[in-house]
């Protein structure tokens, strides 16, 4: 009946039904027939093993060591530390190419599960790091190794979602795991914070048990099973040498020569990487510096960012299955734009809500970053390519990773040098470059709707 309202519409609806439904589409019945039970499989890995995941992330492994570990080792050396911790989960990504070499046609699920258990170990062991010098270096150490392993994890899972589920359901699969993954690691790096402010030592209690329970979310992807496994396999083996992923790094340049587009968007990535990853350091080192935030900055760090990504995941999963990656990366660049100018102004005027608007935003816009970070790439990639597209994509996030931070970190020393309370300038450089990234991939889309080149993403799923 014309002007009558849509009582299915979400606008619609009261809260508690609206809670309804949102609870109701992350079952494994709002999926595609086929998919929902490796999907109930990975939602259960999604809820459990984020818990050896949350200790490792930068926003929370960079505050503890910032807090716990000062006097230990002077000022300069121990940003430079932070600086490490935060840059592992991306520099680790160097060696995807590995990863990719290693598990070239054999079974990803085991290969998967195998990194899962050395990465379960790894975070166990970090309750044993000293307050020392020599611990501080094994603390390092070892959230280094576990993110190589998740480097590994990353590379091989987006291989299984491409086979496992369909283009048009994807990104709503991978948001919602997302969704459920985040939401725990914000959970644990909260706890975690909390705990330590009232006891510094509960780190050591906590992480044995986490990586216990972990346990339950290795069990849950072991059984996952990979559509169409055997006929992967045999076109995986089916390569000649050349085209076979390599040790050697230099293989990266042989996708990117092959495929122009797919280099074009890897280089307005590189900027955008570049541009964020200058910032994760600096904030960490001015909450504790500028806004004197003790433990309780894991909050600021880590988990508002995190709890803000769920409330943008579903808007960028519905943009990135309509659209090609490229066009979902031209508008959704603009957020981090957003963010690192909020996030400057905040450190200029020393304004605690400015912080928190930008790491807000920032939140927001990693909601479509996960999802476009992991899918990306299978917008350029046959299916039986897809492992050694994304470990062009994650060694190259690598790269970035060894230069941005300690960049960013040299930056902000350098301008508090220069004079006392600048250092928050460095995100003005970093908004230079996000700017820079942005309007390639706008140019990017234009050249390739004009030339009419792959404006609709392939479909290498089932």
């Amino acid at each position: 009946m014309p002007g009558a309202t849509d009582q299915s519409s979400p606008s619609s609806r009261s809260p508690g039904a609206l809670g309804k439904h949102v609870f109701v589409s992350f079952l494994p019945s709002s999926m595609p027939l086929l998919s929902r039970m490796n999907y109930r499989r990975e939602l259960t890995a999604a809820f459990f093993f984020p818990l050896v995941l949350a200790v490792v992330e930068g926003g929370v492994s960079g505050v503890i060591v910032k807090n716990a570990y000062d006097g230990v080792v002077g000022d300069a050396l121990l940003n430079y530390v932070v600086a490490g911790l935060v840059a592992a989960p991306a520099f680790a990504n160097v060696v995807s190419f590995v990863w990719a070499r290693l598990s070239h046609g054999v079974d990803k699920v085991r290969f998967i599960n195998a990194l899962q258990l050395g990465m379960v170990v790894s975070v166990a062991l970090l309750a044993t790091a000293p307050r020392t010098p020599l611990g501080l270096l094994m603390f390092l150490t070892l959230v280094l190794s576990t993110r190589v392993c998740y480097a590994g994890v990353i590379t091989l899972r987006s291989t299984v979602w491409g086979v496992n589920y369909p283009k048009g359901a994807r990104a709503r699969v991978a948001g919602k795991l997302t969704t459920v993954q985040v939401l725990v690691i914000a959970l644990v790096g909260y706890t975690l914070g909390e705990s330590m402010q009232h006891w510094p030592g509960a780190y050591r209690v906590l992480l044995p048990i986490g990586s216990a329970v972990a346990m339950v979310g290795v069990l849950s992807w072991s059984r996952v099973r990979v559509r169409g496994r055997r006929r992967l396999l045999r076109a995986e083996r089916a390569h000649d040498r050349r085209e076979r992923p390599s040790f050697n790094p230099a293989s990266i340049a042989r996708v990117l020569r092959e495929d122009r587009c797919y280099d074009k968007y890897m280089t307005a990535q590189m900027l955008l990487g570049l541009g964020n990853m200058m910032t994760w350091a600096p904030v960490v080192i001015m909450v504790k510096d500028v806004f004197e935030v003790e433990y309780r900055g894991i909050a600021l760090t880590h988990s508002i960012p995190l709890l803000a990504m769920p409330l943008s995941i579903p808007i960028w999963a519905r943009l990135l299955d309509r659209r090609h990656v490229v066009f979902f990366r031209a508008v959704h660049s603009w957020f981090f734009l957003i963010s690192t100018l909020l996030v400057l102004a905040s450190g200029i005027f020393v304004e605690l809500p400015l912080l928190i608007a930008g790491v807000v935003c920032k939140g927001f816009a990693f909601g479509g970053g996960a999802l476009a970070w992991n899918l990306g790439h299978l917008d350029f990639a046959p299916a039986d390519r897809a492992s050694e597209y994304m470990a062009v994509h994650v060694t190259l996030t690598g790269m970035r990773g060894l230069i941005a931070p300690f960049l960013g970190v040299t930056l902000y020393q350098l301008f508090e040098l220069l004079s006392p309370g600048a250092g928050p300038w460095v995100f003005a450089i970093a908004s230079v470059i996000v700017l820079f990234a942005a309007l390639g991939f706008v140019l990017l889309h234009r050249q390739m709707t004009r030339q009419d080149l792959r404006v609709e993403a392939p479909d290498t799923g089932a």
